[in-house]
């Protein structure tokens, strides 16, 4: 198999052309994940991912809490 002096040139520039992933580096994620415990202080919680750099305010839904089998308010809390 012969290699011609264009095949090589085409190769490098390949390369160089499309390695540009190796050097930029990929984008962090803007989501974390959150806990939301329930306020009838069961213990029992949800986890929800959130952008914080899109919602600054603490989250709070009303969700059902199974042991007490009722809807209440889940408020957020930090992941430990």
């Amino acid at each position: 198999m012969s290699v011609n002096a264009s095949d090589h040139s085409l190769s490098i520039w390949y390369s160089e052309v499309f390695s540009v992933e190796e050097k930029m580096g990929k984008a962090k994620g803007g989501s974390i994940f959150i806990k939301l415990v329930s306020a009838a202080g069961t213990g029992f919680f949800y986890v929800k991912r959130k952008n914080p750099r899109k919602i600054t305010e603490k989250l709070e839904f009303r969700k059902y809490d199974p042991r007490v089998n009722r809807h209440v308010l889940f408020t957020e809390a930090k992941m430990k």
